[in-house]
C-alpha cells in the first residue's frame, strides 16, 4: 500500500517543518509549499490525498486557493483541512462553502493534526 500524499500550504517556514515532520513521522509523504501561486503550480503535476491550507498567506490567501482548487473537477472531492491562526466565523463559513472537511485553528496540537488527517483518509 502506497503512502498518502498530503500537500501543506504554509507560509511559516516553522509550521511547514512541524506539520511535514508530524505528517512524515506518522507514515504519510508530505509536500510543502510558501505560497497559493505555488500550490496550483504544484497540482498540475501532482495529485495529493489531502491538502492542508493556511488561510493567512501573502499573494493568494487560503480561501481564493481552496476556490481554485474546487474549481478543478479532479480536485472537487479532495479532503481539505483549513489550518489557521484567526479562527474567525466568517472564515470558516467561507470556507465551509466550498466544501472544506474540517477547520483547526493554530496553534493545533500534532495529535489533533493527524487525528483530522487520518478520519478524513479513513473515510474517503
Amino acid at each position: 500500500m502506497s503512502k498518502a500524499k498530503i500537500l501543506v500550504v504554509d507560509d511559516e517556514p516553522n509550521n511547514q517543518r512541524i506539520l511535514t515532520y508530524t505528517l512524515n513521522k506518522a507514515g504519510y509523504e508530505s509536500a510543502a509549499i510558501a505560497d497559493g501561486e505555488n500550490a496550483l503550480r504544484w497540482l498540475e503535476a501532482n495529485t495529493p490525498d489531502l491538502a492542508i491550507l493556511d488561510v493567512s498567506m501573502p499573494g493568494m490567501d487560503g480561501i481564493t486557493l481552496l476556490q481554485h482548487v474546487r474549481a478543478k473537477p479532479q480536485f472537487a472531492k479532495l479532503p481539505i483541512i483549513i489550518l489557521t491562526g484567526s479562527g474567525d466565523d466568517d472564515e470558516r463559513i467561507r470556507a465551509e462553502e466550498f466544501g472544506i472537511q474540517a477547520f483547526l485553528t493554530k496553534p493545533a496540537s500534532s495529535k489533533m493534526v493527524l487525528e483530522a488527517v487520518s478520519n478524513l483518509l479513513d473515510h474517503e
